[in-house]
C-alpha cells in the first residue's frame, strides 16, 4: 500500500518527506490552492524535492482565490489527496503535530464544539498522522530535526497574518514559558488519544445500528432515547449539523404520519406512522 505524503513545501511536510525519503512505497502529493503568487513556486519546489528523492509526484492546481475560507480550501485539498490515494491504493500521510493539535482543539472550543471537536484530525483508516500516532512530535522537535538534517523548506507568508485565528493562537502559545508549553502539549495529547478511542467506539456502535436498521428507522426508538444519544445517531445517519438534526428529531417525534421533512440539498424524508426511511 502506498504512502501518499501530503507535502506543501513548509517545514512540517518537508520533514515528513525527509523521514520517508528511503521508503519505496512513499509518493508525494501537492495541492496548489492558487491563493497567492508564490503558490506556483511552492509547487515547483516540492516537485523538485520529489524528483531529488526519486518519488512519484502528483499535483493539482485550483485557483481558489485569496479570499477562500480555510474550510473550503481544506475540503478541496483533501478531495485531491483522497483521489490520489484511491488511484494508488494508498493511505494519506499528513504532517500534523502536537502544536497543530493544541491549536485545533482551542479553535473548536471557541466555536462551541461538541465532544468530537476534542479529537480533531480524522480517524479515517485512509489518513495517517505519523507525528502524532507513533512518536508524538512538537513544532520544536520538527524544527530541530530540520536543522540537524539540513531540510530545506519554504515559509508560507500567511502563517504570520493576524486575520487568521489559528495564527493568533499560535502567537499566544509561543509567548508561554517552556514548562507551560510542555504541560499543555502533554495534556492535550492525552485528551486527544482518549477522545479518539471514545469516538471510534461510538462510531462502531452507530455503524452497527445503521447496518441493522437497513435503511428503515423506527420512530419509537428515537422517541425513547435521550436527546444527546438521538442526535449522535442522527448525525451518523444524515451527516448533517446539530441544528438540522434537532429539527429532524422534533419531526420524528411530533410529525403526523405521511408528512415530509426537508433536509439540506433537497433531501426529503417521509415520516410514516411508525418509521421513516431514506
Amino acid at each position: 500500500m502506498k504512502k501518499v505524503l501530503a507535502v506543501s513545501g513548509g517545514v512540517d511536510s518537508m520533514v515528513l518527506l525527509e523521514m520517508f525519503r528511503d521508503d519505496p512505497d512513499a509518493v508525494v502529493a501537492h495541492f496548489n490552492h492558487g491563493t497567492r503568487l508564490s503558490a506556483d513556486d511552492d509547487q515547483a519546489f516540492v516537485e523538485a524535492a520529489a524528483k531529488k528523492y526519486g518519488k512519484p509526484f502528483f499535483t493539482k492546481k485550483e485557483n481558489l482565490g485569496a479570499d477562500v475560507s480555510e474550510s473550503h480550501a481544506r475540503e478541496r485539498r483533501y478531495a485531491f489527496l483522497f483521489d490520489v490515494a484511491t488511484k494508488n491504493d494508498g493511505v494519506i500521510y499528513t504532517a500534523h503535530h502536537l502544536n497543530d493539535l493544541v491549536e485545533s482543539v482551542v479553535i473548536n472550543l471557541t466555536r462551541g464544539t461538541g465532544w468530537r471537536g476534542l479529537a480533531p484530525f480524522s480517524s479515517d483508516q485512509k489518513i495517517a498522522h505519523p507525528f502524532l500516532e507513533n512518536n508524538p512530535l512538537s513544532k520544536s522537535d520538527i524544527l530541530k530535526y530540520a536543522a540537524e538534517h539540513n531540510v530545506h523548506y519554504r515559509e508560507d507568508p500567511t502563517n504570520h497574518e493576524d486575520s487568521y485565528l489559528r495564527n493568533r493562537i499560535r502567537e499566544k502559545f509561543a509567548e508561554l514559558e517552556p514548562e507551560q508549553k510542555q504541560t499543555i502539549l502533554e495534556a492535550t495529547y492525552k485528551l486527544w488519544t482518549r477522545q479518539r478511542e471514545i469516538k471510534t467506539k461510538v462510531e462502531t456502535i452507530e455503524n452497527e445500528y445503521i447496518k441493522s436498521a437497513n435503511g428503515v428507522y423506527q420512530r419509537n426508538f428515537f422517541k425513547n432515547l435521550d436527546e444527546k444519544t438521538a442526535l449522535e445517531l442522527l448525525k451518523a445517519i444524515t451527516g448533517e449539523t446539530e441544528p438540522t438534526n434537532k429539527r429532524f428529531l422534533d419531526a420524528i417525534i411530533n410529525f403526523a404520519p405521511e408528512k415530509t421533512f426537508n433536509l439540506p440539498k433537497d433531501k426529503y424524508v417521509t415520516i410514516h406512522k411508525t418509521y421513516f426511511k431514506f
